[in-house]
């Protein structure tokens, strides 16, 4: 007998007596939860959602459609990025004005080659307002999930409004289970038993959001 075989024996020898309930997960697990917090207008969720990436110690960048390459060279240049990770699917207009390298997302690539990459720039699938998360799905756009996790300096663009909602739940609401997830909120931070808080130990030390929209004004916030 295998150890499944005798786990999966301890379990049934414990659920003996235990009546059955034929009520299906769905209806046996109540979603009554509120699904956001508060009446706010798209303009305000937008807000809050920068409030909470600049809390989380993001750099926050707002830009019209118009300025977006130039807001990601300029971010770039300032990073003093020689080299810039490409994502297959990514708009090339984005990177019109970029002097860097581009560097293909390529399967083959080592952990080592990664790690010698200046900055990533990627788009996202969703942002959730009150959480300051950012969520990808390794959608052509966003590439593989290890270029967001190995180098140091990652930029997001997120488009405003159609990518930004209140809430986790609404968030779930968009995405697809099967995919592979990464959920970000703020750079990557761990802190130990004294809450020494160390940043860059599990990915990007550095994470700049770019929200774009036709109604947003050129503003950076950070802390």
């Amino acid at each position: 007998m295998s150890s499944r075989e005798r786990i999966l024996g301890r379990v049934r020898r414990a659920l003996a007596d235990v009546p059955r309930d034929d009520m299906p997960y769905e209806q046996a697990v109540p979603r009554d939860y509120l699904r956001e917090h508060g009446e706010r207008s798209v303009a305000d969720t937008v807000d809050l959602l920068a409030e909470n990436l600049a809390d989380y110690r993001a750099i926050v960048h707002r830009c019209t459609p118009a300025d977006l390459a130039a807001t990601i060279a300029g971010m770039l240049a300032a990073r003093g990025a020689k080299t810039v990770l490409v994502p297959p699917g990514l708009d090339a207009g984005w990177l019109a004005e970029v002097d860097a390298e581009r560097i293909a997302d390529r399967a083959e690539s080592t952990p080592h080659e990664l790690d010698r990459v200046d900055s990533v720039v990627t788009a996202c699938a969703v942002a959730a307002a009150e959480t300051g998360t950012i969520v990808l799905d390794g959608s052509p756009d966003q590439g593989r999930r290890r270029i967001t996790l190995v180098p140091d300096h990652h930029i997001c663009v997120v488009r405003v409004p159609e990518q930004v909602v209140s809430s986790v739940p609404q968030a779930l609401e968009r995405l697809d289970p099967a995919r592979p997830l990464t959920w970000i909120t703020g750079p990557s931070a761990t802190s130990d038993i004294e809450l020494d808080r160390v940043e860059g130990v599990h990915g990007p030390r550095t994470l700049e959001v770019v929200l774009v929209g036709e109604d947003q004004a050129s503003a950076d916030v950070s802390v």
